[in-house]
């Protein structure tokens, strides 16, 4: 008997989550039912202080009972961002202006939508498969991340990395892309700040849930980056050469 209302719960709990997405993706065309400025709140503490955010997501969880945002603003804000930022780009380095649609298109298509999306949904498997807690008993309602979540979280982390190897990185190109040990090593430094905050911020995203255990797991990729940065410095790659080139197709 028992658990047969556990699953009761849990489908009744999936049949409100399809609702909801599908609300979220009507609000998509929606301006004036988007909050830009608490968008741009967040953007801002996300930067400088993550742990704010994710505090507000706990007070998301108490008034709307779930844990995912249901305004899409920061996903339309982050995709208007990262075009301009791509233009800019083209403008800098491309020759071409099909060539440089064609690059804004796959930027915002591949790197963005499709790259998120699976990014979230291995993430969101994950935690739900091997991350979760154990109920202590059969009373107790079964708790799951959200797919919805999983891509909020996604999009916190990515902003961060968009700022240092979109705006900053624009700016510092002249000089990245030079020839000489001081361009591969501040690019490289760079990549790995960028990586490193990406999953420091995965983490805290996960780790706010009271479900879920182990989160820890989601710091391992910061070591792997960290033994990896001096080894691609005194092998003299150098990552801002090596992507411009594979956007743009010519030699810097």
């Amino acid at each position: 008997m028992l658990p047969t209302i556990n699953r009761t719960r849990s489908s009744s709990s999936t049949s409100r989550h399809n609702p909801m997405f599908l609300q979220y993706l009507r609000r998509i065309v929606k301006w004036q039912q988007m909050d830009i400025e608490y968008t741009f709140w967040q953007m801002l503490h996300l930067c400088t202080a993550p742990k704010v955010v994710y505090q507000h997501t706990k007070y998301h969880k108490q008034t709307k009972n779930q844990w995912a945002r249901d305004d899409p603003a920061f996903v339309v804000i982050c995709s208007l961002l990262l075009t301009v930022a791509t233009v800019a780009y083209c403008a800098a380095y491309d020759h071409s202006a099909g060539h440089a649609v064609f690059v804004v298109i796959s930027v915002l298509l591949f790197h963005f939508l499709l790259a998120g999306i699976f990014l979230a949904t291995c993430c969101w498997f994950l935690t739900n498969a091997y991350l979760r807690e154990e109920a202590p008993n059969t009373h107790v309602v079964e708790q799951r991340v959200e797919w919805l979540y999983a891509c909020d979280v996604h999009c916190n982390s990515l902003f961060p990395m968009f700022v240092m190897l979109y705006v900053m990185h624009y700016f510092l190109s002249p000089l990245l892309v030079a020839h000489g040990f001081i361009p591969v090593l501040l690019s490289n430094l760079l990549f790995m700040v960028a990586a490193s905050y990406y999953h420091y911020l995965n983490f805290l995203g996960y780790d706010v849930l009271p479900f879920l255990e182990r989160t820890t797991f989601f710091l391992y990729p910061i070591g792997i980056v960290i033994i990896l940065c001096p080894i691609l410095i005194l092998s003299g790659f150098n990552p801002s050469r090596y992507f411009l080139n594979i956007y743009f197709s010519q030699k810097l």
